[in-house]
């Protein structure tokens, strides 16, 4: 009798667990171990603000990479929005650098992208941090993307630790391998750690194209949020460009109007210049809402305050498919530097 009774309590406490189970999994939960996949879509670990909203893996997924041209952002996998047009600090000196910083900001920019190599981090943020007081900006709507050189994969801690204190602006919005090297899975994985501390909150490449995403991609835990590569209407990038973006990936472009040396030539060509004047706008203001309307973030290089003001102006006129067809038949494969 008492081995009857232990046998039908130990099935009733067995069926109680299979209930508890079923109930779980039809009210969506999931084991703790799976909620962040090896590359989820979204990896926000910092407590937000009451300003900032967290935007959880499943709506990353339906909405990032998706262009808002209201706000003029667009929402990375990453779960932060970044903003779709900004400016380039290549090539700037300090006092340079930190007008132009400053002239982006006072016109309503407020993307600005700079690198180790380019050797005006400390302007960067000395133009954000001028900016935030003077203009009265708060932090949360600048977004700084900064980018560690492959001299420095091996001993990124350092390099990263580096960036952080030449910005001096609290964290790094993006930071990017800015490109392919030895010891390159070694240096985003330590970015991945410091996104975990809250001390950067995106990550991202530069200079990767379909061969050496194929062969990164797997061997890191969050997906970058960003690929930077050269696109201009005479380096299209069209096979790459999709293959990135399918993979939930924004593009975004350095030399939009073709680089030192070329830009002159580009914003010259007949074809531009007659849909320039369809419009009433430059070249250059064609030339990059082509980029925007193909889904590419823009960061032109300036250090003229009125160029600066005009690359912002670009959501007061729109393309046609047939436009966009002409420059697209522009693309001659020519790449400008050598990444």
């Amino acid at each position: 009798m008492k081995k009857r009774l232990a046998a039908l309590t130990a099935l009733a406490i067995l069926l109680i667990c299979l209930s508890a189970c079923r109930a779980a999994e039809q009210e969506g939960f999931e084991p703790e171990a799976e909620k962040h996949s090896s590359n989820s879509s979204a990896y926000i670990v910092e407590p937000k603000g009451e300003d900032e909203t967290v935007v959880s893996q499943t709506d990353t997924s339906k909405t990032s990479g998706v262009f808002d041209f209201e706000s003029r952002t667009v929402l990375l996998n990453s779960g932060y929005a970044m903003p779709i047009l900004g400016l380039g600090t290549y090539a700037l000196d300090h006092d340079t650098c930190v007008s132009s910083v400053m002239a982006l900001l006072e016109n309503g920019g407020r993307l600005i992208d700079t690198a180790y190599m380019y050797g005006n981090e400390e302007a960067v943020g000395e133009g954000v941090r001028r900016g935030m007081e003077e203009y009265g900006i708060p932090r949360e709507e600048i977004f700084v993307i900064t980018k560690i050189y492959p001299n420095q994969f091996s001993d990124p801690e350092v390099a990263i630790d580096m960036a952080l204190n030449k910005l001096d602006i609290g964290y790094i919005d993006m930071m990017l391998l800015h490109h392919p090297g030895t010891n390159d899975v070694k240096a985003y994985q330590a970015m991945e750690k410091y996104v975990e501390q809250g001390k950067i909150r995106s990550l991202g490449l530069s200079n990767w194209y379909v061969e050496e995403l194929t062969e990164f991609l797997p061997q890191v835990t969050i997906t970058p949020a960003l690929v930077q590569n050269e696109i201009h209407p005479y380096y299209q990038e069209q096979d790459v460009v999709p293959f990135i973006q399918e993979k939930g990936i924004v593009v975004q472009c350095w030399y939009p109007l073709g680089g030192r040396g070329y830009t002159a030539d580009l914003l010259g060509n007949e074809t531009i210049k007659a849909i320039a004047e369809a419009h009433g706008v430059s070249s250059a203001q064609v030339i990059l809402r082509w980029d925007l309307q193909r889904g590419i973030v823009v960061i032109p290089g300036s250090s003229n305050p009125d160029h600066i003001r005009e690359n912002l102006d670009l959501f007061g006129f729109e393309l046609t498919d047939d436009e966009m067809a002409e420059i697209g038949e522009l693309d001659r494969g020519e790449k400008h530097d050598w990444y």
